[in-house]
């Protein structure tokens, strides 16, 4: 694998205050340039764009959870959702899991997103007021600003998943969004109303997908963890559909997965940890700059010989697998315990379904992992630990938001058509047909959105927006939660599942205060 240049800028923000104390560059090893000298060029600017990049792979905060995005998908995605459960209980996960942090301001995990993206932001809003003095083409500016603004704009549109309402809960907007810092200031500063937020994200996508196109500039070959003109498009599809924007949702969607086919099936089984025709963007991840045991798929892979992969596997939820079609590939990725015994509560094999794994799935497997029921076999180490390029949009999901949004402009023929698209036309399940309409074709399109989707980070993103119910359900009571997880969280409960602003913030930004709790 090879190792990308980065300039780094550690930007101490009003909620970065306690985590540095002045600006500085991080450059990468085999760098010896001063902060100065980087905006001279445009090769240094670029530079300070792959360390956006970067950060979305580094440690935070002195905490082994908190390995930039993977963790988002990990802990914020996957924990709290509804069709995702590890297979062993570890102190404090059920906490993290039934969303016990997120009204919280003084926890870790409340102020790690926060702290996490505004990191990002404050670090994109540098490259955008240096790179217009950077030496160089003006097609070469008019590209490293186009990738600033869509990391910038991709950030926001995250934290206000986590920190805001729903949109259909927001009174057409009017309730809280986020701070928008668009500068270097630290200073106080209010939060800007949720339609103000999503004002500043299309107007930084719209300005970001135009220099793309003035610049006539390709991201290079193999290089999937930077920005260009798809990753805008996916980041503004993602944005529209969580604002109900269902016009804009779909007609981004479209554009985003223009020149990127689905991936074969061959593809689909091989670990999701490398980029492939359908990945439009994902994380950068590199051998050479490895986190070890506390990298994203040193949790998530299920070869990893971490204790977390050979010990702790994760699983599907039984009811959602159950729905699965039998003709289906994505059945495959997880252990369908058939009709060989296992421990109900808490989903551990017996000798033959054992047996069974170590034989089906032998590459897929250490020789001392445990094996559960419906334990998955879809994302996997490509290096150990946990080294592996983590996917954040795909071809698919823009098929998904393609044919939700059709749902809602009541444009059935063509959602019943990307579905069959997504589905058999792909390969996954050549069986499959569609002739649902309304609230039925709706239902099937969250069913397989949830089915293609599963482990990759966007569950809770999705109950969420969605405003349905979590019910995570015991083995006594049809399903495979442990215990302590087997909750129902409904969409009134945890403020309308709206993380509270951290103490961190509210106590340094005082023009905050009065805008907390709304």
């Amino acid at each position: 694998m090879k190792r990308i240049k980065y300039g780094l800028i550690a930007l101490c923000l009003g909620v970065l205050a306690t985590s540095c104390s002045s600006d500085y560059l991080n450059l990468s090893p085999d760098s010896d340039s001063t902060p100065e000298e980087i905006f001279q060029t445009t090769k240094g600017a670029q530079q300070a764009v792959n360390g956006l990049s970067k950060m979305m792979s580094q440690q935070y905060l002195g905490n082994q959870w908190f390995n930039g995005e993977g963790s988002i998908k990990s802990l914020f995605g996957n924990f709290t959702g509804n069709d995702y459960q590890r297979t062993v209980y570890v102190s404090g996960l059920d906490k993290i899991a039934n969303l016990g942090n997120s009204q919280l301001s003084t926890a870790i995990y409340d102020y790690y997103p926060w702290f996490y993206y505004y990191r990002i932001i404050g670090n994109a809003n540098k490259i955008l007021l240096r790179v217009d003095k950077s030496v160089g083409t003006e097609q070469e500016r008019q590209y490293i600003k186009a990738q600033a603004l869509t990391f910038r704009a991709y950030c926001y549109s995250m934290l206000v998943q986590f920190y805001s309402k729903r949109w259909m809960d927001s009174d057409n907007g009017a309730s809280r969004g986020v701070v928008l810092r668009l500068d270097e200031s630290r200073g106080n500063m209010p939060v800007s109303t949720l339609g103000e937020t999503y004002s500043q994200i299309y107007k930084d996508l719209d300005e970001a997908i135009s220099l793309f196109t003035e610049s006539g500039m390709k991201r290079s070959v193999g290089n999937n963890f930077n920005a260009n003109i798809n990753v805008a498009y996916a980041v503004y599809a993602r944005a529209a559909l969580n604002r109900e924007d269902w016009s804009k949702a779909a007609e981004y969607a479209a554009l985003a997965r223009n020149g990127f086919p689905l991936m074969a099936n061959n593809d689909y089984l091989s670990g999701f940890n490398t980029p492939n025709s359908e990945w439009i963007w994902s994380v950068y991840s590199s051998e050479q700059e490895t986190l070890y045991y506390y990298q994203y798929f040193a949790y998530e892979g299920c070869n990893s010989t971490s204790t977390w992969g050979t010990s702790r596997p994760a699983t599907i939820s039984k009811e959602l697998f159950d729905k699965i079609p039998a003709s289906d590939i994505r059945r495959s990725l997880f252990l369908d315990p058939k009709d060989d015994a296992y421990t109900a509560a808490s989903n551990a094999a017996g000798k033959t379904l054992i047996a069974r794994a170590r034989r089906d799935y032998a590459d897929h497997l250490q020789s001392n992992s445990s094996i559960y029921a419906f334990m998955q076999f879809k994302q996997m180490a490509k290096v150990q630990p946990g080294v592996g390029e983590i996917n954040l949009f795909r071809s698919s999901e823009m098929y998904l938001i393609e044919a939700e949004a059709d749902c809602h402009l009541g444009k059935y023929p063509e959602a019943q058509q990307l579905l069959v698209a997504l589905n058999a036309t792909s390969g996954r399940n050549p069986e499959y047909t569609c002739t649902k309409t309304g609230d039925d074709l709706l239902e099937e399109v969250r069913l397989y959105n949830r089915i293609e989707l599963w482990g990759e980070g966007h569950d809770w993103f999705n109950y969420k927006r969605w405003g349905l119910p979590i019910v995570r359900k015991s083995a006594a009571n049809g399903g495979n939660f442990l215990t302590q997880l087997a909750v129902t969280i409904k969409p009134t409960d945890n403020n309308g599942w709206t993380w509270v602003i951290p103490s961190s913030e509210v106590d340094y930004n005082t023009d905050i205060l009065g805008s907390v709790e709304k």
